[in-house]
């Protein structure tokens, strides 16, 4: 028991603690939608797609979030509008920001001093350096992702079926995938300063996924996800503190760790992932015959 509540007795593991659980939440909140509707492609290409952001604000003394969310609002514009190309596939076109706005930060990251380090703080972060300040905009944000995610529901869940049958309901498909997009960039540009561009897709990503082989309801899986995200990040930080390994890195590894042993328990017991009908890349959602169930919540 000392093995595991010594580190927490110290303030900046703490802060990093509460942190890491508001960041949890908020993923579990995004990374649902991002897993159901098979956009993981898209948030990895999001999380580094501020990086150029970021490094500016950084080399012109800027605020970080502020240059975080300023450069994830043009990488959605512009795969927004390169998605509606009859010539390019949606993966191109993500592709294609994904590489140009990385290479952009990466050549503003060039120009400061301290290149190495800087860069090495922008993709994996500082989770043991969250400050009080921070943990205050997390929380706005986690609210913010909350409002949106309850006033959004049922338009969100439609568009991760069919976006025809969201049109038929008078739910206008197109600005639910807006706001869906928003909040992906909500939940990337509060967590990148926790565990970096690079390891916030990891929170993002493998506690929706673990708790969708689970669960078929999208609350459920939203509540297992925010488990399975607290749960790593606490373990991650014991397991930082003792074998001395970068804490954010760390985190992201027990996440993805959780995953693969949900996986193998499932696999286990006959379980087999469950996939949304219309999600573009066979992502792991929610069951068909719960289809109407949930568009009607």
């Amino acid at each position: 028991m000392e093995w595991l509540f010594d580190p927490f007795a110290v303030s900046f593991v703490r802060r990093a603690l509460w942190g890491g659980v508001l960041v949890s939440l908020i993923c579990a909140l995004a990374g649902t939608w991002v897993v159901l509707r098979g956009m993981a492609f898209l948030g990895d290409a999001m999380s580094h797609g501020m990086l150029p952001g970021v490094a500016l604000a950084s080399i012109l003394g800027g605020s970080l979030v502020a240059g975080a969310a300023v450069s994830a609002a043009v990488m959605a514009l512009g795969v927004t509008a390169l998605g509606r190309s009859a010539r390019l596939s949606q993966d191109t076109g993500i592709g294609l920001l994904f590489v140009g706005m990385l290479s952009a930060g990466v050549i503003i990251v060039s120009h400061s001093r301290s290149f190495a380090v800087d860069l090495t703080g922008f993709l994996f972060g500082d989770v043991l350096a969250v400050r009080d300040r921070d943990l205050v905009y997390l929380a706005v944000a986690l609210a913010v992702a909350v409002a949106v995610s309850a006033l959004g529901h049922r338009s969100f869940v439609a568009l991760a079926f069919d976006p025809r049958k969201a049109a038929t309901l008078g739910l206008r498909p197109r600005l639910a995938h807006a706001c869906l997009l928003g909040l992906v960039t909500l939940a990337i540009v509060a967590s990148f300063h926790v565990v970096g561009t690079l390891l916030v897709f990891g929170l993002l990503i493998a506690p929706p996924a673990a708790a969708a082989l689970w669960v078929r309801r999208i609350p459920l899986i939203m509540l297992g996800a925010a488990l399975l995200g607290c749960a790593a990040t606490a373990l991650g930080l014991v397991v930082s503190w003792h074998a001395g390994t970068a804490a954010g890195a760390t985190i992201a590894a027990v996440a993805v760790a959780l995953f693969a042993a949900s996986a193998l328990a499932a696999a286990a017991r006959g379980r087999t992932p469950l996939t949304a009908p219309h999600s573009p890349t066979g992502a792991i959602g929610t069951a068909t015959t719960t289809k109407e169930d949930e568009v009607s919540v």
